[in-house]
């Protein structure tokens, strides 16, 4: 397991800390299991307390930036994690994007590194297994949990010490107000699990980029150069069939800075957390006219459904 480097830690490089589960830019190959399953091998994941976390002091309100006292500086042998404070309601399942904030101390001075996730936009959530840093740290703990941990010296680091906040757990749908549909644009059926399937109208693709909100969600707004946690379901619409979906791939999907086709970022950019987007693209907002390239996608209008789950925005 590995949560650093942090040498120096700023807010800039917290973004970093705890990726090995986090953004990709390929295509998504994680498999994780439906919230609810799992419970057991996580709560079994759980690295457990220690003399050096037991050692700690940690004082403020769970869900924000906290303090710590202890004797510097503070010797590590392992990674250690205690519990604070205890959450309540459903606990933590293998596969659950989990919202979480951390404070980060250096363990030779107790000086705090930094801050991150304890304001929207700050952090994505990320998904929880026996094999992932959070997952090691708090195990099957219930949202509202806060946990004190110990990273042992590196060749490189000194020891750390880091106050993790699970502050709550992300669905993997769309949860918004649903809308009115506009007239004219592919209708949307959305299944029990949240994968949507789409229904072509009759007639001429538009030859302009159509947008429409299916689900108006309430958070923050989606800004532009973002990093975006997103489900999504894509559509050729002289087929009408699928050729891609992170449905079918398995989970869902983020894109550092949101490094998709024009037509695909205009549907994220001011759209809220929350939200279902269906959008039809023309070629030129997409792939490129027939015969501009040889992507298999030059030429084709496309559709797509996108469930906007969160959203970081990028560090200025």
């Amino acid at each position: 397991m590995r949560i650093r480097p942090l040498a120096a830690l700023s807010v800039a490089a917290l973004s970093a800390v705890l990726l090995a589960g986090c953004t990709t830019t390929g295509a998504p190959d994680a498999d994780p299991t439906p919230s609810g399953t799992g419970a057991a091998d996580l709560c079994a994941a759980a690295v457990g307390p220690g003399e050096a976390s037991d050692a700690i002091t940690v004082e403020g309100e769970t869900g924000a930036a906290s303090t710590v006292t202890f004797t510097a500086p503070l010797t590590i042998d392992a990674l250690q994690s205690t519990p604070i404070v205890e959450g309540e309601g459903d606990a933590l399942a293998t596969g659950d994007y989990v919202n979480y904030a951390l404070s980060a101390f250096n363990a030779e001075t107790g000086e705090l590194l930094g801050n991150l996730g304890y304001e929207p936009g700050e952090l994505l959530p990320q998904p929880i297994s026996p094999e992932s840093p959070i997952g090691q740290i708090v195990g099957c703990a219930a949202p509202g949990s806060r946990f004190v941990a110990t990273f042992p010296p590196t060749d490189t680091n000194t020891g750390e010490v880091y106050v993790f906040d699970i502050l709550s757990v992300t669905p993997t749908a769309a949860w918004g107000e649903s809308q009115e549909p506009v007239d004219g644009m592919p209708a949307v059926e959305v299944a029990d699990d949240g994968q949507p399937s789409v229904e072509i109208p009759e007639g001429d693709a538009p030859a302009e980029l159509e947008i429409s909100v299916l689900k108006k969600g309430d958070g923050i707004a989606v800004a532009e150069g973002d990093t975006t946690l997103l489900q999504y379901y894509g559509v050729d619409w002289e087929t009408g069939e699928s050729f891609d979906s992170s449905w079918a791939n398995g989970a869902p999907y983020s894109n550092d800075g949101n490094q998709y086709v024009e037509g695909f970022v205009d549907a994220l950019v001011g759209q809220t957390v929350g939200s279902q987007v269906l959008v039809v693209i023309p070629p030129a907002l997409g792939y490129g006219e027939a015969g501009s390239s040889d992507h298999e996608l030059a030429g084709k209008t496309l559709v797509f459904v996108i469930d906007i789950l969160a959203t970081q925005h990028a560090l200025q």
